[in-house]
């Protein structure tokens, strides 16, 4: 079985073997087909993800060779398959794809896994938090290597950084319920430089460090995270921001609490006003 990835390089692994295509295009035709999920996609389609609004002379002619060449890698890597992954149809083409065989697709699937178990209460933290680490170990770069491509690949990128975002806050949630705050403390700190307006990762370093006796460090990661919202968005932090900076200064004990009961939606009483 193949192994395709586009957490990182583009790139089809078949056993110790890894193949990466050569040039942007034939990356970004490999990524289309991969991530859209086998759904058929259109020639039109294609042709704006893979040109933009300036494709070339002939552009079908220049389509079906970039499917020929990737066809050609497939063939040569999986000599005993009878069809090709690539299928074409009258209006676009296909691709024959397992979700096992795309680390997106396995990361996407983990992550959810551990959601649904939390959600019906049957989780077990640790196993939960090692899990997610695994999930989320299968990121090893930007997403499909930097390329932009056009609007499927955007949209499944987006669709991917959500994800992580979420089972990175979810893993440090996690953390924080173990008494794990000391240990995370470099790992959120260099994921909040990294996302310096992103609320959640805020949320998450300032209870770390409120819980490693860093009163006035989390403050500052408040008042920094205030100031980049209002200079890079012309945003106010949200209610429950102002609320975990208000806890902070009068030591709410709440914060010592596996779940702060405004973490992610305050109640109306909780919310601190605007100034």
């Amino acid at each position: 079985m193949l192994k395709f990835s586009v957490l990182g390089s583009i790139e089809i692994t078949q056993g110790d073997s890894t193949v990466k295509l050569g040039g942007a295009i034939q990356q970004t035709l490999l990524a289309t087909l991969l991530v859209t999920g086998g759904s058929l996609v259109t020639v039109d389609s294609l042709i704006v993800e893979l040109w933009g609004t300036t494709p070339p002379a002939k552009v079908d002619n220049a389509l079906q060779a970039q499917v020929s060449r990737i066809r050609r890698v497939l063939a040569v890597l999986e000599p005993e398959r009878e069809a090709s992954r690539v299928v074409t149809s009258m209006s676009g083409y296909g691709f024959s794809l397992d979700r096992a065989e795309l680390d997106a697709y396995v990361f996407l699937d983990a992550v959810e896994a551990i959601h649904a178990r939390l959600a019906r209460g049957r989780g077990d933290v640790h196993e939960d938090i090692e899990s997610l680490r695994r999930a989320l170990s299968r990121w090893q770069g930007p997403v499909f290597g930097g390329l932009t491509g056009g609007p499927l690949c955007q949209a499944a990128s987006a669709k991917y950084l959500e994800a992580r975002n979420s089972a990175l806050a979810l893993l440090y949630e996690l953390e924080l319920r173990v008494g794990g705050h000391e240990r995370i403390l470099p790992e959120l700190m260099e994921l909040h430089s990294r996302n310096p307006v992103q609320e959640q990762f805020c949320l998450l370093l300032m209870r770390a460090l409120y819980r490693s006796g860093r009163q006035l460090d989390a403050l500052n990661v408040y008042r920094q995270c205030r100031h980049d919202l209002v200079e890079s968005l012309g945003i106010e932090p949200s209610p429950v921001l102002r609320q975990y900076e208000q806890a902070i200064l009068t030591h709410d004990p709440i914060l010592l609490s596996n779940e702060p009961t405004w973490l992610t939606a305050p109640p109306a009483a909780a919310m601190v006003p605007a100034p």
